[in-house]
């Protein structure tokens, strides 16, 4: 009996050896490495036109489909806003070509981009603030702010894995209808959002339902991106989506700042269950 508990009192001091170079080092290296990396993933959401300040560059991406091209043009991103839109759109039924331009004094913030970088940053401040100085003394103190940490990036990452479901009225009311030059035809409505690494415009032609209409009007609710059919009222009018046209373009660097977070997440959890190993040898105590 003396000997079992010797041997058990001597694993004990070799766990609480071990426990105590995790909480003192290797915690402190992977908050390190976390923060390089979040860095390096900030950097892709602030590319600036030379050196690390001033204005982002302008980037240009030709939009493209693989099953269409009733839609064509160039959109110009500068750091998380849309600085020029240029779109050609072949109409269905006449091929009537329409051009429409982004305003020269206009710029179409992209909601989704601005709030993921606000949540890389707050990650790396939640990082920051436990520098090497910094003695963490519970392993429940580590498993709260890696807690913390992977709040911040999987808000980051669901803001461009996500796009946000809109009616059409809410689409019809957005500033974005009214960023063109010439304005666009009523007939038309624009929505542009990124999905993973991509940024999307839609364009979706309406014709207005009439009184005598037998159709049964049902609006349609929210949806990252409404059907042929789809209905919506707009003032007076009664409105029926005729055509949807959807085309993308490809973003590196987001896909870049994707990886960055899915890297980061996985560093956080095997940490988290480093940590949590040790809880089963100390069940009945805080460690």
């Amino acid at each position: 009996m003396v000997t079992v508990m010797a041997a058990t009192a001597a694993e004990r001091a070799v766990l609480e050896e071990e426990f105590r170079w995790l909480l003192h080092d290797e915690v402190h290296a992977v908050l390190k490495q976390l923060q390089d990396i979040l860095k390096e993933a900030s950097l892709r959401f602030t590319l600036t036109g030379s050196g690390t300040e001033g204005p982002a560059k302008q980037e240009n991406f030709i939009l493209g489909s693989c099953g269409t091209d009733q839609v064509k043009g160039v959109l110009t991103l500068q750091g998380d806003a849309l600085s020029q839109a240029d779109v050609n759109l072949k109409m269905p039924r006449n091929n009537q070509l329409l051009h429409f331009a982004f305003r020269e004094d206009k710029q179409w913030k992209l909601q989704q981009i601005q709030d993921a970088r606000n949540h890389v940053s707050q990650a790396i401040y939640l990082l920051t603030s436990r520098d090497e100085s910094y003695q963490f003394k519970t392993g429940a103190e580590v498993l709260k702010l890696m807690d913390a940490v992977m709040l911040q990036l999987t808000r980051a990452r669901n803001r461009l894995t996500t796009p946000a479901t809109l009616t059409l009225p809410e689409i019809a009311a957005s500033g974005l209808t009214r960023m063109f030059a010439p304005a666009l035809p009523s007939d038309l409505l624009v929505n542009v959002y990124i999905n993973l690494n991509k940024l999307c415009l839609t364009v979706y032609q309406l014709h207005a339902l009439q009184p005598n209409s037998t159709k049964n009007f049902r609006p349609a609710g929210g949806a990252v991106l409404h059907s042929p059919g789809a209905m919506f009222e707009w003032g007076s009018q009664r409105l029926e989506v005729s055509h949807v046209h959807k085309v993308e373009c490809v973003i590196p660097w987001l896909n870049d700042a994707l990886v960055y977070f899915t890297v980061s997440l996985q560093l956080c959890q095997q940490l988290k269950d480093k940590i949590s190993v040790f809880s089963s040898y100390w069940s009945y105590r805080p460690f």
